[in-house]
This record gives C-alpha cells, structure tokens and sequence, in this order.
C-alpha cells in the first residue's frame, strides 16, 4: 500500500502537463517513464538493432494486465481494439441468439452484434439491464462504466441475473480499468483498451476469456496466434496457441514497449490507491457544481462526472488551457492520477464566470 506522500511523489515524478487535464475518459497523459520506452522502441528501429524486447514487452504487459484484471495470463489475449474482441464474440453466437445491451453504450461494444445482422439485439436502460435479463437472452454485452457520463454498471446485480438465466457475459473495462478495482474472473469476457485509466498509448487492447475459451473462434488469428510463432510465419498455422494468446492480433510493439512502463507504475501506486485519488477529486467537483446550481448526470462513485447542458463551454475551456469533452451536449470531466484538488478547483472557477 502507497503511502499519500509516495504517491504523490511518484505522480510528480511522471506527469508534466502544460494544461489543466481533465480528459482521461478520450485519453491518458503519458508517464515519463512510457515516453522515455517509446523513444528507446523507435531507437531500435532506427539503428537496426535486434527487436527481441519489444516481443519481451508484449508478454510483460500480458502478465501486468492479468495481475490487473485477476486472470492467469494464459487467459489474456492482446489485440488492438475492443470493437475487434467484440466482433470475436458476435461472430460464436448462433443466428437467433439475443444480445442485451445498454442504451447508448460505447459503439465498439455494441456495432460487431448489429451488423451480423442475425441476432435480436435488445437495448434497455443502463439502470434495468440486471432485471432485464431473460431466459432466451444468450448474452449480456455492457461497459463497466459508461463512456458518455460515467455512470457504473451493477456488475454484481448483472452477473447474478446472468447466472441464474443462464446468459453469458462480456464487459468492457475500457473506462473502468486502472481506477476501478476488477475481477476478470467473474465474467465470461471483458475487454479493455490501454490508452485510458491504464496510461498507454494508442493500438493495445486486452481480451480476457474463460479457461475453455467459451466457444470463441480465433477468427483474426494469424501468425502470432500459433502455440510457435516463429515457426507458423507461412502456410496455415499448424498448431492454434493452447492458450488465450489464439486470440492475439498482430501486436503494435511500439506501444507494448510503452504500455509495459505505464503499466507497471499502475502496479506501484495499486489501483485502490487510485481509486481513492480519483473518486475523491470527482466528488469533489460534484460538490462544487452543487454551490454553482447544476446538477450533474448521477454516477455515485465514479471517476467521470458529466453536467448535462453545459458541453458549449468546452472550446472557451480549451482555450483557457482546460481540457475536457463535449459529449451529448454534457461537459466530461475525467479525473486520475496525475490531476489535484486545484485542477478541480480551477475548472469550478472556470464554470463560475
């Protein structure tokens, strides 16, 4: 367990943002260390040297990340997109299968089910998703916490219902892993991407899959995904990876040389030292939006807070070196590690005017 002053000085360590950043929820600052990693990857490149350690960091990310989410690592895959794991996911369900989904979910959750074209996918309110399970539902397809406003998911509540009706489950931790404690375990599927709460770059995403690997086909899977790599670079692959990694995609080195340093800080501080950061910085904005008249979408307990009617003040924040979204019409603050009760406050003073 970090203590507040460790923290602090490994936070102060890494970050040096120029603005007041309040965006995590589209993307992370990155830490110094993954800077200095990504410099040293393209330095390989450049000189010609040998790339063996950035494959090295593809699995030392895969190890960071199972630790993260739960998981042996040989139920990890790494890929590049949620909306590619999804797709994965879509294309096992038999023709008829019915999808639950949450109204308005981030779209590379929710696409990969519609186009097949041949499934009933039912979209119901975040709030009723648990006692919208049913009997004929095959899957239950959700984000742990949602992209637009924040608001988390009832994983216990959903993962109850799942069971008793006998519904598979995938959720998406994208804007939930690396603040948000998670169990992996508990779910058929999860998938994340890396360049959020994690502190990655661009072009990294885990899928996490049961040990019988839950009736998913390797569909995407070429040369990486063989049990021997190396030696499955022509021809069809003779022999499929006996682990998760029959899921991998074609693996971005450069951010895996990154994300492995990014991780690992997450790692240091302990997500429920961040957790605690970040929640407390988002009540804390609650708290001030209160005194200032607007109420904010409700997300008890979340790192992302959304005030609905306020998304046009998003450029004249910008321009004043605050950075926050416009989704919706709301105004999206995101808050993590490297933010402080001042960037709060100083947004608050923004709003104020």
């Amino acid at each position: 367990m970090e203590t507040t002053e460790t923290f602090e000085s490994l936070v102060r360590a890494e970050f040096t943002p120029k603005t007041t950043y309040l965006n995590t929820a589209s993307n992370s600052l990155l830490p110094a260390r993954t800077v200095a990693a990504l410099h040293e990857a393209a330095l390989l490149r450049a000189e010609g040297r040998p790339l063996t350690p950035l494959f090295e960091d593809v699995e030392a990310c895969r190890a960071a990340y199972a630790r993260l989410a739960g998981v042996p690592a040989t139920r990890v895959a790494a890929g590049a997109s949620v909306a590619a794991h999804s797709g994965v996911i879509a294309a096992s369900l038999p023709a008829g299968a019915e999808v639950l989904t949450a109204e308005d979910d981030f779209t590379s959750v929710l696409n990969p089910f519609h186009v097949r074209g041949d499934l009933k996918v039912r979209a119901v309110p975040l709030e009723r998703i648990a006692e919208s399970v049913r009997p004929d539902t095959a899957l239950v397809a959700v984000s742990a916490a949602q992209s637009a406003d924040g608001r988390i998911a009832d994983l216990p509540a959903l993962r109850e219902a799942a069971r008793v009706h006998g519904a598979r489950t995938y959720v998406d931790f994208s804007q939930a892993a690396g603040w948000l404690p998670m169990d992996a375990d508990a779910y058929d599927f999860t998938a994340t991407v890396s360049f959020k709460w994690l502190l990655g770059p661009h072009g990294a995403a885990f899928l996490t899959v049961p040990e019988d690997f839950g009736g998913l086909t390797p569909l995407l899977a070429g040369w990486v995904a063989a049990e021997q790599p190396w030696d499955s670079c022509y021809g069809p692959v003779g022999e499929i990876a006996h682990s998760a990694r029959r899921f991998d995609l074609t693996h971005a080195l450069f951010t895996y040389a990154g994300l492995r340093r990014s991780l690992e800080l997450i790692e240091e501080l302990g997500v429920a030292a961040v957790h605690a950061h970040d929640v407390a910085l988002a009540d804390r904005f609650r708290a001030g939006l209160a005194t200032l008249g607007h109420a904010p979408v409700p997300a008890p307990g979340s790192a992302i807070v959304s005030v609905p009617g306020l998304g046009g003040r998003q450029p004249g924040l910008s321009s004043a070196g605050i950075e926050v979204s416009n989704r919706a019409g709301n105004l999206r603050a995101a808050f993590h590690l490297f933010n402080t009760p001042a960037d709060v406050d100083r947004l608050l003073d923004a709003l104020s005017g």
